[in-house]
């Protein structure tokens, strides 16, 4: 009796370790391995044998319940990301090939009533649209990197919103917003939550130049998506998604009514209204350096109080600056015409004698009235 139960301890002992991740620290090992050789590969057959090989050890990893929430420490060029709530955890990665096209792997970690579930995404891009605009499924996904994720309830349902980018081509990359929710066993992708002016989006893509980064990511503190707002560099661009770059302007979008709502053009700050931070100030009856709380707050440029008086400040482009200059021309009046009438006298008939020759002419005619007198 004794030595079944210290045969069932063990075999106890052995079962909640493999569950709880008592060896993945070794497994962590292994794929940092695995991961460097895929990192140094120098051709896609090198790429893609060694990617599977990772991948494979990746799958056998995640399907621990332990992966749930390991904290990894070694893997430095896979994404792990969880969810504020801790019911969802998205581990992604991605390859460059040859051509410079990129393929994404990813696996969806999660519980469903208290069971413990793992799903890949599989990367289908090369067979469907660059930006799809219905819903998806593990089947058949876009293929991107994500880097935030923000639960949303949607009557119900908790869903997911996922902040995302893609390589795209050489000459753009693109920034994304989607949602993901659950149907048992599967994972789906896609929702008409994004509400953009009068039209409502499954999700939102951002195309842009690949010379520049595209902020756009989720305050907590005011339960909004911040992003740039982008515009093509010159007008005659518009339309050519490689030649948008952000214009300093700033949108979001917040949840309302069960909607990811765009709100165009609003004012981006570090802090929030109100909060209050500590200065350093010279204290001009002691004559030393002090420590005060002052409170924070805006203070729109277009207020007459601010301390630039008022002004408005509109960011313009060179080509609007110009057309605004045209429009801004003063037209002649009446009494200007009048005014600046043109001489029309003919310029070679004026001289600098004119004066001194009528002198002479008045001093002839006095004479002759004196002599006819006389």
């Amino acid at each position: 009796m004794k030595l079944l139960s210290s045969i069932s301890i063990v075999l106890l002992s052995f079962t909640a370790a493999s569950q709880t991740g008592g060896n993945l620290e070794e497994r962590e090992d292994r794929l940092d391995s695995l991961l460097t050789n895929l990192r140094d590969a120098k051709n896609n057959d090198e790429r893609k044998e060694r990617n599977r090989d990772f991948k494979a050890e990746l799958e056998s990893f995640v399907e621990i319940q332990g992966a749930f929430d390991y904290k990894f420490t070694k893997l430095q060029t896979v994404g792990v990301i969880d969810s504020p709530d801790n019911l969802v955890r998205i581990v992604n990665w991605n390859i460059e090939l040859d051509d410079l096209s990129h393929e994404y792997y990813c696996y969806v970690l999660r519980f469903n009533k208290k069971k413990y579930l793992h799903t890949e995404l599989k990367d289908i891009s090369f067979g469907m649209p660059s930006q799809p605009t219905e819903m998806v499924t593990q089947d058949n996904w876009y293929g991107a990197l994500y880097y935030k994720i923000i639960p949303i309830q949607k009557g119900s349902r908790t869903m997911y919103t996922l902040i995302g980018w893609d390589h795209n081509s050489s000459l753009s990359q693109v920034k994304l917003l989607d949602v993901m929710y659950f149907s048992g066993s599967n994972v789906k992708l896609g929702s008409p939550v994004f509400k953009i002016r009068k039209t409502t989006q499954y999700r939102v893509f951002y195309e842009h130049s690949k010379k520049v980064n595209m902020y756009i990511n989720y305050e907590d503190n005011r339960s909004r998506i911040m992003m740039d707002h982008l515009s093509p560099e010159s007008p005659s661009l518009k339309g050519f998604r490689s030649y948008y770059v952000p214009d300093l302007s700033y949108d979001s979008f917040t949840y309302e009514d069960n909607k990811w709502v765009l709100k165009e053009d609003v004012i981006g700050v570090n802090r929030t209204e109100g909060e209050d931070q500590s200065v350093v100030v010279l204290n001009n009856e002691t004559g030393e350096l002090e420590r005060r709380e002052i409170e924070s707050e805006w203070l729109t440029p277009d207020d007459v109080n601010a301390p630039g008086g008022g002004t408005a400040h509109v960011a313009v482009t060179p080509e609007e600056q110009e057309i605004e200059s045209k429009k801004t021309i003063k037209q002649p009046n009446e009494l200007d015409s009048r005014i600046n009438k043109r001489d029309k006298r003919d310029p070679n008939a004026l001289s600098s004698f004119d004066k001194s020759k009528k002198a002479a002419r008045k001093l002839k005619r006095e004479n002759r009235r004196r002599n006819r007198k006389s």
